[in-house]
C-alpha cells in the first residue's frame, strides 16, 4: 500500500530529524513505531476515511473522462494527472497529523531528556523506546 510507505518514510524521516542539531553529542537515543504511532493516532481513521472518498472521487473523475477519451496518450495524461491530484490531497490530509506526532514526540523527548529520536527499525539495539508515550501524549492533547 502506497500511503503505508509513504508514511513510514515520512514519519521515519521526522524521527530523524527530531532533536537532529545534537545528534553528535547524543547520549540518550530515544525509539520510535512510527507507524503503531500513526495507527493509533486518534485522528486516523477519521483521515483514513477522507483519503478513501477522496480516492473514490478522483478515480470516478478520471475513469469518466478515461471513457471519452479514444487516444491512449490522453487517457495515460488523465490518469497521471489524477494521480498526482491524489497525492497533493493525501499530503493536505495527512499534513496535521504528522505535525501532531512530531509535537508529541518532541515533547516526550524533552521530558525524557533524549539527544536524538530515531525510527525503531533503523536502530539495532539499544535507546529508550518512547512510542507508548507518544501515543499516551497525543490522546491527551486530542481531548
Amino acid at each position: 500500500m502506497a500511503l503505508k510507505k509513504t508514511l513510514t518514510v515520512m514519519l521515519a524521516a521526522l524521527s530523524a530529524l527530531v532533536l537532529a542539531g545534537s545528534a553528535f553529542a547524543a547520549d540518550v537515543v530515544g525509539t520510535i513505531d512510527t507507524q503503531q504511532v500513526m495507527f493509533q493516532h486518534p485522528k486516523f481513521q477519521q483521515v483514513q476515511r477522507q483519503v478513501r472518498d477522496v480516492t473514490d472521487k478522483l478515480q470516478k473523475e478520471a475513469q469518466t473522462a478515461i471513457d471519452k477519451e479514444s487516444d491512449n496518450k490522453k487517457k495515460a495524461d488523465i490518469y497521471q494527472a489524477k494521480r498526482q491530484e491524489l497525492a497533493q490531497e493525501e499530503r493536505k490530509l495527512m499534513e496535521p497529523l504528522f505535525k501532531e506526532i512530531n509535537l508529541a514526540m518532541r515533547t516526550v523527548a524533552n521530558q525524557k531528556k533524549l539527544t536524538v529520536v530515531m525510527d525503531k527499525g533503523v536502530v539495532f539495539y539499544g535507546g529508550v523506546d518512547i512510542t507508548n508515550d507518544v501515543i499516551t501524549e497525543l490522546k491527551k492533547s486530542a481531548k
